[in-house]
């Protein structure tokens, strides 16, 4: 029986080989990408049968995992987050696709000037180098992921789901066999095969061997990297997403934002987490809204005092009841069909609650007035602020940036959606012609003497 080689010695070998194949990426035109991404689409359309075969597998895999029939819910959740189908495959392809058609960022020069001595000075694009990837995300993601970094230049260092091996292996193979096929070469991306903890805990340790960290997941992954990570975060969706009904909004408009924000996709990072809502339009605009979070959408409500007081008589009129909410529900990413409501008595308050129930990863406010959406967007700060927009468009498609692999709150990289351009980084590059900081420390009588001794 073979012996499995210990986790830092597996991931220090790793590492090596990728400090190898990273310097050499940034060197690959933006036709060769291009075309790689290309033929790697290709290739899952061509083999979805195979590819959707493999993913069988791991769904029954996750349904043995289960037996016990007290736990047959859970067991028809996890495997229906588990299954692949054929419109996820074409979805997939059609990402890869739109991200090969992106313009190369590598090499892209962001400001150029010239200063008085002459010297030319840019701003250039260039890879961040080699990105660290831990998701708990479906296929879909990993494959969004790996050709953004790809056509970013950066050497993705990728740690899926266990739930997904056989799915992941499949997509791996392909990608890498019309990946080198054009052009591309080997080990310009890493699938690590391993599903210890050990892994996924060193990999986060990994300050010397990765530049940066994406975290795709829950808040338990989050909370162990933000007590382990040595390496910088990208992004990880953390962060809450509140949204403010002015005193004076569109009533109909600012409901159908709320409902969008928290229904569209309930377990998305930038769904409605906390709703607030000026008091005076509280008690025509919330009960009708949420009757309709209850009982037509099924969201869980929970809502401060005086919530609870305008609603108190739903229990008695057949209406499933809204729930107290305590202090922690102030400050909960739900991730799910929940929300939290509040009154509050103006725009400083809602204010107030923002700042103090953050960190912020997305912002909304519902109003007619131009001080009060000024002010909003001013003063919070989030990773997006939206005006009369559904919060469930901070992404990378909807700020036209096509594809991206996830959002950020960060004030040290980029806010928001981490795109094609925020997986790059800028240099100054200068062009002079013989341009000297002064004082020289070499005397002006030296340059005489070198200019008498020319012929």
């Amino acid at each position: 029986m073979a012996i499995e080689v210990p986790v830092k010695l597996y991931l220090d070998k790793l590492f090596k080989e990728c400090r190898k194949v990273s310097a050499g990426l940034a060197l690959l035109s933006g036709p060769v990408k291009a075309k790689a991404l290309h033929a790697m689409a290709d290739r899952i359309a061509a083999d979805e049968r195979i590819i959707l075969a493999e993913n069988v597998k791991d769904v029954e895999a996750v349904g043995k995992s289960f037996d016990s029939v007290e736990t047959k819910e859970r067991m028809k959740a996890a495997v229906a987050r588990v299954r692949l189908t054929s419109d996820q495959i074409k979805e997939m392809v059609e990402r890869l696709h739109g991200i090969a058609d992106l313009p190369d960022p590598i090499g892209a020069v962001t400001a150029r000037h010239e200063r008085p001595d002459g010297l030319q000075v840019s701003k250039v694009r260039g890879p961040i180098g080699v990105i660290g990837v831990i998701s708990e995300r479906s296929p879909l993601v990993t494959a969004e992921v790996i050709a953004l970094c790809l056509q970013s230049a950066n050497l993705c260092v990728f740690r899926g789901a266990s739930e997904w091996k056989l799915t992941h292996q499949a997509l791996d193979v392909r990608f890498r066999e019309a990946a080198t096929e054009h052009g591309i070469p080997p080990g310009a991306w890493v699938l690590i095969d391993r599903y210890e903890k050990e892994v996924a805990i060193d990999l986060i340790r990994s300050g010397k061997a990765l530049d940066a960290l994406i975290v795709r997941g829950g808040t338990g992954l989050r909370r162990t990297v933000a007590e382990q990570a040595k390496v910088p975060v990208l992004c990880d969706d953390g962060g809450l997403t509140h949204f403010y009904v002015d005193e004076d909004p569109d009533i109909s408009v600012a409901q159908n934002l709320v409902i969008n924000s928290k229904v569209q996709q309930a377990g998305a990072s930038n769904s409605l987490d906390t709703l607030l809502v000026q008091q005076f339009v509280g008690r025509q605009f919330l009960p009708p809204l949420i009757n309709r979070l209850l009982d037509e959408f099924k969201v869980e409500v929970h809502a401060c005092p005086k919530t609870v007081a305008l609603m108190g008589q739903m229990a008695m009129t057949g209406h499933t009841a809204i729930i107290p909410a305590t202090d922690a529900d102030w400050q909960t990413q739900f991730a799910g069909p929940t929300v939290a409501i509040k009154m509050v008595e103006d725009l400083d308050e809602a204010l107030a609650h923002i700042r103090a129930h953050g960190p912020c990863l997305t912002a909304g406010i519902a109003t007619m007035r131009y001080e009060s959406a000024m002010r909003f967007t001013k003063e919070v700060d989030a990773g997006a602020v939206l005006v009369n927009a559904s919060t469930r468009l901070h992404a990378g498609d909807s700020f036209g940036m096509r594809n991206d692999v996830g959002l950020s709150m960060g004030k040290l990289h980029a806010k928001g959606p981490i795109g094609l351009e925020q997986l790059t980084c800028e240099k100054y590059v200068a062009f002079g012609s013989g341009q000297l900081r002064l004082p020289h420390p070499v005397p002006e009588a030296y340059f005489d003497a070198i200019m008498l001794k020319r012929p």
